[in-house]
């Protein structure tokens, strides 16, 4: 070998050991995934026996899985808020589903938006020095308002910007920072009146474009990854799948039609229909696997896996029965009690995965109570930087194995939708109280988790202390809301 080889040898050494000590010395990537609708028993590390899930269930294995974590509150838009800006149902300023406009692209208005001024994760992460992208869907205000994803800390958005065009994959257009970016689909309206009975194939290819929009979404989170390498980034991605309606590509449709007793379905419980519905649900999950999967070898591709903290969530509990899917087939609560819209386990408790190579152990599962409002504080901690106001804990203790970690004395739950609820896990116990709309008064039910997590044995007559005890939160969590359609627990405050 001569001088010169051994000359560029040493060069490639040097080139990659500086390389390493860079990465060493830079602050972690982050990715937070966030799944839509997704229940608690969804996932094959969750227990699913009928949906394929393996890069999800992979990540559980290289990292921890947790068993008690929950969402802020049990619907889209007021969720995503909550975990962006690590406030409970009590504090936060979005607290239902506020809707604006309509579904047709002329009448898109998006949703209630974030005020001015609002502090979210983006801009706690930009303030430690990261680059700041989310692809998916938003919920929390239109490009022209105050909650564009740029005026709340994102660099960079691509994705569905109005929640109720989320509910077709094939639109007509997402959005791209502050402009619409087309894609090649006509106008699909997916709540269109059902079908007739025996309608024929051609019926049901009204509801299929050409541009699949979690294809597009996918690809952006991509190449947001690749451009910044070099660079600390955080993503958010909230993929808009397993929401109904029931739209998938026929790859991942294919290996399930056969194995479901499945009714064809003509749209009569809303959405789109479709032949086969439980295949095209499952069909849903697994493709939303493979995203995960896709970020998964790009990050080992570009050297960044050992750098970068993957977190996997839902913003709710499975969907109740509308779209064409009942729960009960795929076991979709894991047997928790209530749905999307209920303060029950099966509303709230959601699958959380993280995964971060050499500092969170593999194959872990954790029992720590928590909730999507502890992110923003435990990105404060991993990046230094402080999280003013927010309403939960660090979890990077746990996350890190360390025996430190500061425990919830109580989460608080308040959601003013469907007809009116607020909860409160303490411990093993389990406080709910729902129709407070007509009953301000109404009864608190208590629930010992610890023996029984389907919520089917009410204690409260055991428990009147507990019932003060969890009265006395309410009245100490709760904030007036921004509008009186929200205001249940105190309604005087608006009269």
């Amino acid at each position: 070998m001569g001088l010169y080889q051994i000359k560029r040898i040493a060069c490639t050494v040097a080139a990659i050991t500086l390389t390493l000590a860079v990465m060493a010395q830079r602050k972690p990537n982050v990715i937070y995934i966030y799944a839509d609708d997704m229940g608690y028993g969804e996932l094959g590390c969750y227990g699913q026996q009928k949906i394929k899930t393996p890069n999800l269930d992979k990540l559980a294995a290289e990292g921890m899985r947790f068993t008690q974590h929950y969402t802020s509150t049990p619907v889209c838009a007021p969720a995503r808020c909550m975990l962006l800006t690590g406030k409970n149902g009590g504090h936060s300023f979005i607290r239902g589903n506020y809707e604006l406009g309509g579904f047709a692209d002329s009448t898109e208005g998006g949703q209630m938006p974030l005020p001015e001024g609002t502090f979210t994760i983006a801009k706690l992460m930009k303030q430690a020095g990261y680059v700041t992208g989310a692809t998916g869907k938003w919920g929390l205000g239109m490009s022209n308002s105050s909650g564009a994803p740029q005026r709340q800390g994102f660099d960079y958005f691509y994705g569905y910007l109005d929640q109720k065009q989320a509910h077709n994959y094939y639109p007509t257009h997402l959005w791209e920072n502050d402009k619409p970016a087309p894609l090649n689909n006509p106008f699909i309206f997916v709540h269109r009146p059902p079908l007739q009975p025996g309608a024929p194939d051609s019926a049901f290819e009204y509801f299929r474009g050409n541009d699949y929009a979690v294809n597009r979404i996918a690809d952006k989170a991509l190449d947001f990854i690749t451009q910044h390498r070099n660079e600390p980034f955080f993503l958010y991605l909230p993929i808009t799948l397993p929401h109904v309606s029931l739209q998938a590509p026929d790859s991942v449709v294919q290996p399930y039609i056969g194995q479901f007793d499945e009714p064809v379905y003509y749209g009569e419980n809303g959405y789109t229909p479709t032949k086969h519905p439980y295949a095209t649900y499952a069909g849903m999950i697994t493709y939303l696997d493979k995203q995960v999967g896709r970020v998964m070898a790009l990050l080992q591709q570009l050297g960044l896996d050992n750098n970068t903290l993957v977190l996997f969530s839902s913003d709710n509990g499975a969907t109740f029965d509308v779209g064409g899917v009942k729960g009960d087939v795929f076991q979709s609560t894991g047997g928790l009690r209530g749905r999307k819209q209920d303060l029950y386990e099966g509303g709230i408790r959601e699958p959380f995965i993280a995964r971060w190579p050499g500092k969170i152990p593999a194959g872990v599962v954790s029992d720590e109570i928590s909730v999507q409002y502890d992110i923003m504080p435990t990105l404060g901690e991993l990046t230094g930087t402080k999280a003013p106001n927010a309403d939960g804990i660090s979890l990077l203790p746990v996350l890190l194995g360390k025996k430190t970690q500061q425990h919830h004395p109580y989460i608080y739950f308040e959601f003013p939708e469907k007809t009116g609820q607020v909860a409160v896990r303490m411990g093993k116990w389990k406080g709910v109280k729902s129709n407070m709309k007509k009953n301000l008064h109404a009864p608190w039910e208590i629930y010992d988790l610890d023996t029984d997590r389907q919520e089917a044995h009410d204690v409260a007559a055991q428990h009147p202390d507990l019932a003060a005890r969890f009265e006395a939160i309410v009245q100490q969590e709760h904030e007036p809301a921004v509008i009186q359609e929200w205001e249940f627990v105190a309604p005087k405050l608006h009269k």
